[in-house]
């Protein structure tokens, strides 16, 4: 079975480097914009003001005082969504935008994007709800997973022991409990897309080739090589660093000369902006790399890695993903893209269309002036509730959980809205 190509903000891997250490992955809607070339160098939300408002002589005792008190914007079947943690994705969505814009797009470009995915933020949080409780209802574990991935956290940062984890993570202000859940819920949508959506899909050989047939034009190129890197950046870094940092770019390189995948090894362990996409670089042809790069990669076969490599922006390997021979490209060599292509093209509607699915058969609410462009939910008044353990477990009490069916609702059943 493929793995699923996830969409909006729903299934990212998760950010596996140096600390910070909870960034999660998003996926891509859209086309990436290719990475700057590797040049070869030696390396030498803040909570709203509130309106001041004028004292009264006396008021009434309030229940709440002493207490956080929480505005709830959606509820998803159980399940409620706050404004916190709206304003907190809305943060981490222009944050991810300007990680990958890195001066190759205008401001207006950027802002744009930004715009883009703060129009979607209240969408993504409430699908990733549906998705994770429907993980629940289909009885999916990921307790191994999450233990795995968090002693990789932790082997990356070099910490002893996942008390030493805990620390580190909590000295960064954020919540252990959090910090996993944040990483078991990525796991818990990726099983569930895997399984409910990505099995679905099936791409033919007999697609592939009417594909290539249908625009053979597309495929007569220069030649050119995709490449994908492991990046460990030095820049900011002391002198009495740098031997670990060129040391963790070995380990990478090692563990890929003994057969682990170079994709999951770029996740793991490289720094740079395309660590999400396994590392994916771009595909380039003669003229678009510094010289030093172009004489190295262009003398390379598919598959072939390079050793350690000095950059002003640090340890850099990379891999030839393939060699493209100048003229028409045959089928067997861009096979594997055309597969990817016409995948991706039927994996956005499918997720969409499922998640419509799922939604019909629950109840979404929004509260009134909030935007959530998938629809399907209605708009209610939705009381503000004490931020409490006590106050959190009686409003997931107040409504029974609701079983969910794999496509479509029984016949005669009407959507709820």
């Amino acid at each position: 079975m493929r793995k699923p190509v996830v969409i909006a903000a729903l299934c990212a891997a998760l950010a596996f480097g140096a600390l910070p250490l909870a960034a999660q992955d998003k996926p891509a809607d859209k086309p990436q914009a290719k990475p700057p070339a590797p040049v070869m160098e030696k390396p030498g939300m803040a909570p709203e003001a509130e309106k001041d408002a004028a004292v009264p002589a006396k008021k009434a005792a309030d229940p709440n005082a002493g207490r956080t008190v929480e505005e709830i914007i959606a509820r998803v079947n159980n399940e409620i969504i706050t404004r916190s943690e709206f304003d907190k994705a809305r943060l981490t969505a222009e944050e991810d935008a300007k990680q990958e814009c890195q001066g190759r797009c205008t401001p207006e470009q950027l802002k744009a994007d930004i715009d883009g995915r703060e129009k979607t933020t209240l969408r993504d949080l409430i699908d990733q709800s549906l998705l994770v409780q429907r993980a629940k209802d289909m009885g999916i574990s990921v307790e191994p997973e999450l233990i795995k991935r968090l002693d990789q956290i932790r082997i990356e940062n070099k910490l002893a022991s996942m008390e030493e984890l805990e620390k580190a993570v909590s000295g960064q202000g954020l919540n252990w409990e959090d910090f996993k859940n944040n990483i078991r819920s990525t796991l818990l949508t990726q099983r569930v897309i895997g399984s409910e959506v990505g099995s679905h899909i099936t791409i033919s050989d007999d697609e592939v080739s009417k594909y290539y047939e249908a625009h053979k034009a597309e495929y007569v190129r220069p030649e050119q090589v995709a490449l994908r890197e492991i990046q460990v950046n030095t820049q900011g870094k002391t002198p009495e660093e740098l031997p670990d940092l060129k040391k963790k770019a070995e380990t990478a390189l090692r563990r890929v000369r003994d057969g682990e995948d170079f994709g999951e090894m770029a996740k793991r362990f490289s720094d740079g902006s395309t660590k999400a996409q396994g590392g994916f670089l771009g595909i380039y042809k003669r003229g678009e790399l510094s010289k030093e790069l172009e004489d190295t990669v262009f003398k390379m076969k598919k598959n072939d890695l390079t050793d350690v490599m000095e950059t002003k922006q640090g340890y850099l390997v990379l891999q030839v993903l393939e060699h493209y021979d100048e003229g028409q490209q045959s089928l067997a060599k861009v096979k594997p893209e055309i597969t990817d292509k016409l995948y991706a093209a039927r994996m956005e509607p499918a997720m969409r269309e499922y998640l419509k699915t799922l939604r019909e058969q629950s109840f979404v609410v929004i509260k009134p002036g909030y935007q959530d462009l998938a629809g399907g939910g209605g708009n209610s008044e939705i009381q503000e509730v004490s931020a409490t353990p006590e106050a959190t477990k009686a409003a997931k009490d107040k409504k029974g959980h609701k079983k969910f069916l794999l496509f479509g609702k029984r016949p005669g059943e009407p959507s709820k809205t």
